[in-house]
């Protein structure tokens, strides 16, 4: 046994989480083109955060395996969804779309419900994780491109919610500590 503190994965994760969330968001609010979102959503949010969870299922962390795991699945796939898209393979439809966002918000409930007992930043996280779901389901599926802007706008802070816990497990191996609260049921 060694006595070197262990890494922890979790910041590998959240980098690529918030960064590609944050990149589609800002494709969302018309800021930049897709190609970009594609690139990041197979490498940066996609591999980073499936290695992430490989990483959390050696420490034994049941969550942060399975969230990121999930969450580098999901970058993938929708990196697939593009691309099928842009070449005419497999196209997909505006409301097939729709019904993939709606299978990653009932997976997004779960995980949500799972960060109640721990920090309340965690909680945060995924709270505007879930509303983003939400709200793009509502465009999608519902006809209402508006909440696609609202989503952009929640989902800047939910990326900016994962940059921050990921600086918070960076700088606590240097002995700062950023606040992240209580659990939001005890």
């Amino acid at each position: 046994m060694s006595d070197k503190p262990q890494s922890n994965p979790a910041v590998v994760g959240l980098a690529g989480f918030g960064g590609t969330t944050l990149l589609l968001q800002f494709h969302n609010l018309g800021l930049c083109g897709a190609g970009s979102v594609f690139w990041a959503a197979i490498f940066f949010g996609g591999l980073m955060q499936l290695i992430a969870g490989l990483q959390e299922f050696k420490t034994g962390n049941n969550f942060g395996y399975a969230a990121f795991s999930t969450y580098g699945a999901f970058w993938m796939a929708l990196g697939g969804c593009l691309l099928g898209t842009q070449y005419g393979i497999l196209k997909i439809s505006t409301v097939e779309i729709g019904w993939f966002l709606v299978m990653f918000t009932l997976i997004t409930v779960i995980f949500f419900i799972g960060t109640l007992k721990q920090n309340g930043m965690v909680a945060f996280l995924f709270l505007t994780l879930l509303l983003g779901f939400i709200c793009l389901d509502l465009s999608f599926l519902g006809g209402m491109p508006v909440f696609t802007i609202v989503a952009g706008i929640d989902l800047v802070i939910c990326a900016l919610t994962a940059w921050y816990l990921m600086a918070h497990g960076i700088f606590t191996q240097f002995g700062w500590n950023l606040p992240v609260g209580k659990a939001w049921i005890s």
